[in-house]
Parts: C-alpha cells; sequence; structure tokens
C-alpha cells in the first residue's frame, strides 16, 4: 500500500487545497484525493510538482507500506 503524506505536510506548512491547487495549477479534485488517500492514480508529473511546491522528496510525500494481508 501507498501512503500518501500530504495532509501532514500541507499543515506542517499552513497550507489549504486551495493554495496548492491555485499555485500549482493541480486540480483541486486530484489534491483532495491525495489529502484523504483515496487516489487510486497519480501522474509523474503531479508527484513532480508537489515535490518541487512543498520541497520535499518523493519519499517524504509518498511511502510504501507493506500490507498485514500480503505477508
Amino acid at each position: 500500500m501507498i501512503k500518501c503524506h500530504l495532509s501532514k505536510l500541507m499543515g506542517e506548512q499552513k497550507l489549504k487545497i486551495s493554495d496548492v491547487s491555485r499555485d500549482t495549477g493541480i486540480n483541486r479534485g486530484t489534491l483532495t484525493r491525495m489529502y484523504h488517500e483515496t487516489l487510486v492514480r497519480i501522474d509523474l508529473e503531479t508527484i513532480n510538482t508537489l515535490c518541487e511546491y512543498l520541497s520535499v522528496s518523493v519519499g517524504e510525500l509518498l511511502e510504501y507500506q507493506k500490507s498485514e494481508n500480503n505477508t
């Protein structure tokens, strides 16, 4: 399972979804789904844009967590 840390990162920087959408051009719906971790797929360009905007690495934005069901 891929865990998205967008909500934590935005909270630390006191950012709103509308701010990030306006500043990056990323669709608000995409950001909302990432924020609530309901996103099914994401474009590499979106990941790149968010990493640049938030000044984080991919590993800080996204994290792989082994599913307990697949052990």
